[in-house]
Parts: structure tokens; C-alpha cells; sequence
């Protein structure tokens, strides 16, 4: 593995863990030669799942992709790498679970939006504003509307 500061490849391993649900190991290095440490990831290459886009298009899942958008969802939100992580990795278990070659976009940005719900509702708005292509503030109430209703008295 090379160095992303000294770009040498003389490392070693400091601590190795299971992470994403066992689905990816997480390894902490430090470079021999500059002394930094950095982080990398183990994945188990899986089968290319195309995205089927509204208009048609195709293109590869992308995890650094939904990691964007999430990562714009939560801005100034309390709500860690690791929590942002946790959806990718349960977003991305179930489409590998559940589809052979390809997904429609308007599901997998339905998986987002349920786990993002679970995590954070103003994540969650943010990334349905985008995603379902809110036009004005109606959209928003509507989208809001179940959620005001299933909040119960006491919580007020």
C-alpha cells in the first residue's frame, strides 16, 4: 500500500477490525518512512450493479457517490462518518441481497431515505428535497406531514 502522504510503499498495520457488518475490514497503517498514519479499507469485490438513472442511463453503483450526497444531507448535523458508513453499508447489503445486475434509482434513493429517517429528519428532508425534486414548500409539508403526525403529544 502506498503512503497518500510520501507515496512510498513501506508500511505497516497497526490495528485491523471488522467493519460495515463484517462486510469490510478497516486497517490503521503507518508509513515506515514519513511516520504518518492513515486509514485503509478491505472489501470483498462484488459483482457490478448497475444504476438505472430516470432517464434511462446506466452507470456503476457507486458508494463514494451516496457518500457525497449523505455526507450534504448531514452537513452541520450530529451525525458521525461512522453513522454515515452505517447507512452506505445497509443500503448497500440489501441491494447486493436483493438484485443481480441492476437497481433503479428511485429504489436505491428509497433505501437512503428510509435509513437516513431512522438516523436524523433533518438529514432526512434534506436528501428527500434533492431526491424527490421538491418544487416548493408544499413538497416539504407533505413530505413532513407523517412525521408530525406520528409524533405523539408528549413529545411536544
Amino acid at each position: 500500500m502506498r503512503c497518500p502522504f510520501c507515496r512510498l510503499d513501506n508500511d505497516r498495520v497497526i490495528d485491523s477490525r471488522a467493519s460495515e457488518d463484517g462486510f469490510a475490514i478497516r486497517r490503521r497503517r503507518e508509513c515506515l518512512n514519513c511516520k504518518r498514519r492513515y486509514t485503509t479499507y478491505e472489501r470483498l469485490e462484488e459483482m457490478a450493479i448497475k444504476v438505472v438513472k430516470k432517464n434511462g442511463e446506466r452507470e456503476p453503483f457507486s458508494r463514494e457517490k451516496m457518500r457525497q450526497g449523505l455526507a450534504r444531507a448531514c452537513w452541520k448535523r450530529p451525525i458521525s462518518d461512522e453513522q454515515i458508513d452505517g447507512v452506505i453499508a445497509q443500503v448497500e447489503t440489501e441491494v447486493y441481497a436483493n438484485f443481480d445486475s441492476e437497481v433503479e434509482s428511485e429504489h436505491l434513493g428509497g433505501l437512503v431515505i428510509r435509513y437516513l429517517g431512522e438516523l436524523d429528519q433533518v438529514a432526512f428532508v434534506r436528501f428527500a428535497s434533492v431526491y424527490r425534486e421538491f418544487k416548493d414548500v408544499r413538497d416539504f409539508v407533505e413530505e413532513l406531514q407523517p412525521m408530525l403526525l406520528s409524533k405523539r403529544p408528549s413529545e411536544t
